[in-house]
């Protein structure tokens, strides 16, 4: 029998352990892979506020953002991807040299 947490839950990402001009990169790239449903989890040592509103901007109706723990050390947030990619922007950009969800 597959557990349904196992199957929604894909990811534990430590940035603590990942060069700060890696990160979105690479939160970005795990996201990307991501199927409707599955989450992506990040703990981080400072509010990844930065990063959710890139994921407003390059995102947006594509994932749930839910803090699960605020500070004052780590910072631990769930990324759940709800639905299919869309289209990418006319003459977006992607910052930090991270793959668009679009």
């Amino acid at each position: 029998m597959t557990s349904t947490l196992a199957t929604a839950f894909a990811d534990v990402l430590d940035l603590r352990a990942i060069s700060p001009h890696e990160r979105h990169a690479t939160i970005f790239s795990r996201f990307a892979a991501l199927q409707p449903g599955q989450s992506l989890q990040i703990l981080n040592d400072h509010n990844p506020q930065p990063l959710r509103y890139q994921f407003d901007d390059r995102c947006s109706g594509q994932f749930d953002w839910t803090a699960l723990e605020s500070g004052p050390t780590v910072w631990h947030v769930q990324i759940t991807h709800t639905a299919n990619q869309a289209a990418a922007p006319v003459g977006g950009s992607c910052c930090s040299g991270g793959a668009c969800c679009g």
